[in-house]
């Protein structure tokens, strides 16, 4: 049984917390195994006070859909201390929001996408409270998809935005506290960084190895297998092409109007695509792109974990779509996206302007892969020296 940073505090306040004012940014996930939430354990403890709690995007409770869906700050209705937004007017902690806090403990489960906006809420808190001396507590979490090998471009600095702020592979296999230890290494140094690590967890495990109670990260994040699609179909969002919100299985299924799904499949199956299966699945959103819409489109279904790299997947998928749809059926998306006005939404997700316009000159597709796999393995060498969990 894997042991997370909650865990283990949660059976004894480190002395590095007690008699201090706790504020704590968390959602959802943030429970024990016995469904015990981190607020509910920081407010009844003898030992430290809770004085303010944050909500990354989406809300403590999962309750906001899409992006750029903002919440607004409030009272705590149990409680009655802050409950801050940072996904709302402020997405950086205020010094204001800070003024009653001795220490900001951190507690986040993240899914191992660079895409997914929790980690750089957390490079923002980084950052204010390194500015007003207040120690920062990460509580470690698994990467649920820490067994998919690192896949896709490295995220150049040109590029940097809230879905993206540090030069990362879009599928990293890194953990809430080795990135925030990276964040430190890289850009804060000063940073007052704690990290309380799990214990038991090893790199290679799915989430369902762990023992640990699966809850949604985000609303579109229903299950195990919506996570280790989610690092190249998150792409679509950028696209013309629906991803399936307003489904029951976003990211596994996508589609659109003008596809022909047949036709599809069989250009699919005929690159021989490793680790996954096709299977043909037409859908109506009730919600976002072609709300109400039949949507003719596909089923990801992942076959081989070992094998699977989900963007280099996704580039294929897309390739195999303007390959089958007439001329400019699938089209890139303009700006806005997450509060970026300038940069196109497919660069900024997928890390630079390669993979886009690798797809629109129709060249091959190899060449692309090679150049992330490059980037990698640089990466890889420096991540080296600061994993802070095993291999198998």
């Amino acid at each position: 049984m894997v042991e997370t940073g909650l865990e283990i505090i949660s059976g004894k306040i480190p002395e590095g917390l007690k008699g201090k004012k706790i504020g704590v940014l968390c959602h959802a996930p943030s429970i024990t195994k016995r469904f015990d939430h981190i607020t509910n354990i920081i407010w009844e403890s003898p030992d430290c006070r809770l004085t303010a709690i944050f909500g990354p995007q989406h809300g403590i409770h999962g309750q906001t859909q899409d992006n750029m869906i903002e919440w607004n700050s409030q009272l705590h209705p149990v409680y009655g201390i802050p409950l801050y937004s940072l996904y709302g007017e402020h997405r950086k902690p205020t010094p204001e929001m800070l003024a009653n806090v001795d220490v900001l403990v951190i507690d986040l489960q993240d899914v191992g996408a660079r895409l997914y906006t929790y980690i750089w809420t957390v490079k923002l808190c980084m950052e204010a409270c390194t500015g007003m001396n207040i120690p920062v507590w990460i509580l470690d979490r698994p990467n649920p998809i820490g067994k998919v090998q690192m896949d896709g471009p490295v995220l150049k600095n040109e590029f940097f935005t809230f879905v993206g702020g540090a030069s990362i592979p879009m599928c990293h296999r890194m953990t809430l506290g080795e990135l925030a230890l990276w964040l430190r290494e890289k850009y804060y140094p000063k940073c007052d960084l704690n990290i309380v690590w799990m214990k038991n967890w090893k790199r290679s495990m799915l989430y369902n190895e762990t023992g640990l109670p699966w809850v949604l990260p985000s609303p579109n994040m229903p299950t195990l297998q919506t996570a280790i699609v989610y690092p190249g179909t998150v792409l679509i969002e950028a696209l013309d092409l629906s991803e399936a919100r307003g489904t029951s299985i976003p990211f596994e299924l996508f589609g659109a109007p003008y596809i022909d799904p047949e036709k599809l499949k069989k250009r699919l199956l005929d690159r021989k695509i490793a680790g996954c299966a096709f299977r043909v699945h037409d859908f109506i959103p009730t919600f976002h792109k072609f709300s109400g819409e039949l949507c003719r489109g596909l089923q990801i279904h992942v076959t081989d974990i070992e094998k699977f790299r989900p963007v280099e997947t996704a580039m294929e998928i897309f390739d195999a779509i303007i390959e089958t749809t007439p001329s400019g059926s699938l089209k890139f998306k303009t700006p806005p996206y997450e509060y970026e006005y300038d940069l196109i939404p497919f660069d900024i997700l997928s890390g630079d302007t390669g993979m886009r316009e690798a797809l629109i000159s129709r060249s091959d597709l190899k060449f692309e892969k090679e150049r992330w796999r490059d980037e990698i393995n640089d990466f890889s060498k420096e991540f080296g020296q600061l994993s802070a969990y095993p291999e198998n």
